[in-house]
């Protein structure tokens, strides 16, 4: 009896994973939650979208998480792009230090359409445009954090939650790993692994899709030119190192870069992008790059102004080989340097305390009281010394002591302090 007890439970048992294995069954498809791989920074989208690569962009948090541990001020992004059909792409962001070369991001963005008109079935088509109207869009929030684990080494995590609001509704979520390593002065390699957790989400039908992870690597370089007054910033993004998407839409390998790195390190590169960037010293930036390799249609091109350090404006133009372009706009904001000056690594160095001191308000110079017992304190010219033979003396300067003038019938002279010559007097 128990042993047919023990076969009844270990068949309930399967039947319970069996049915629970049924009920989460999931396709594999291509660009599950899509909507994250947006570009939201106008600044990395006009460098062909190399957004790996790019430090200082905090529109980019989900993919370089990692430039968290850089932070310093607490920054506010936001960024507006107008696609094509009257759908619209809004991001905003927040950037928040932490101790410890650690920083802690929060993002949110919504992406869609709104006024669809729309006919319910049964119903006769309206006249004019007395239409029912309708919106789709996806809603995404995003939570990063980044740390520099050892010296020149940087390391962040991002987590992605989407909901989505179409004819019917839907939640996903990704994890992405991001990685940064400084080679030597203005020279690093940065790393991505996007959807380590997998990118799923789940449709109110029951049915669950997912897109397997992907790993891409990033290449910036960093180059004074003096006598142009700014820099030179190279950027370079790779594809897929699985190529996962390209393989799956069945491209063609000869154009699309569908090989794997070890199968045909050419045919992978082709399928990477870069940038350009100049940045000259007094905050103006331009920028030019190629969104894909593969194609001269994708060209992007933009520009930046820093005001004052505490504002930062960037636009970008993008280009498509089948769409219109597309124009987009981001606003950087830090309210902190909004009213202080920007300082060297959070503390004063010791420039720019001596610099201090000399342009020190008046009301902070020293007292009236230190000055009074400096001059008491100073050589006294005697009352007896001829005015003539102190106006013929040269003046000595701040650490000198003017010697002392022997003149028949007076009194030997003690050292005489500084004496300072208006141009009237001089002339006089």
């Amino acid at each position: 009896m128990s042993f047919l007890k023990k076969i009844i439970s270990l068949r309930t048992c399967f039947l319970a994973c069996a049915l629970v294995s049924s009920a989460f069954a999931a396709d594999r498809v291509v660009g599950a939650n899509a909507t994250l791989d947006i570009e939201p920074g106008a600044r990395s989208a006009a460098l062909g979208s190399t957004t790996l690569a790019v430090e200082g962009d905090y529109l980019g948090l989900g993919t370089n998480a990692y430039q968290l541990s850089q932070a310093k001020y607490m920054w506010a992004s936001f960024s507006h792009t107008a696609y094509y059909e009257d759908t619209k792409y809004d991001y905003a962001s927040m950037v928040i230090p932490l101790p410890k070369n650690q920083g802690l991001g929060v993002s949110f963005s919504r992406f869609g359409a709104d006024d669809i008109p729309y006919i319910r079935e049964g119903e006769p088509v309206p006249e004019g445009s007395n239409y029912n109207t309708l919106s789709i869009a996806d809603w995404v929030f995003s939570v990063a954090w980044g740390r520099r684990i050892i010296d020149r080494l940087d390391l962040g995590l991002a987590f992605h939650v989407l909901y989505r609001d179409m004819d019917q509704s839907g939640w996903g979520f990704r994890g992405d790993a991001s990685a940064r390593y400084q080679i030597k002065d203005d020279f690093y390699v940065s790393g991505l692994l996007k959807g380590w957790t997998s990118s799923a989400a789940t449709w109110e039908s029951g049915e669950f899709e997912y897109s397997a992870p992907e790993l891409y690597l990033a290449l910036s370089y960093g180059l004074p030119v003096s006598y142009l007054y700014g820099k030179f910033n190279f950027y370079w993004q790779s594809a897929g190192l699985f190529h996962h998407d390209s393989r799956d839409l069945d491209y063609d390998e000869d154009t699309h870069g569908g090989d794997r790195i070890w199968e045909d390190p050419i045919d992978w590169l082709s399928g990477g992008r870069g940038g350009v960037e100049f940045s000259f010293d007094f905050g103006l930036k331009l920028r030019v790059g190629l969104s894909s390799f593969t194609t001269f249609k994708s060209v992007t091109a933009g520009a930046g102004l820093t005001i004052a350090n505490f504002l930062v404006v960037d636009y970008a133009f993008e280009s498509h080989p089948v769409f219109s372009p597309v124009h987009r706009v981001s606003v950087s904001f830090s309210p902190y340097l909004f009213g202080h000056k920007p300082r060297e690594n959070g503390h004063l160095s010791k420039t720019d305390a001596v610099k201090k001191l000399v342009t020190e308000d008046p009301e902070d110079l020293p007292t009236e009281e230190f000055v009074e017992e400096s001059i008491q304190e100073a050589p006294v010219v005697p009352e007896t010394l001829p005015a003539d033979v102190v106006s013929e003396k040269p003046a000595a300067s701040a650490t000198e002591t003017a010697p002392a003038t022997p003149v028949e019938s007076v009194t030997p002279v003690t050292p005489v302090a500084p004496i300072v010559e208006t141009d009237d007097e001089i002339l006089e």
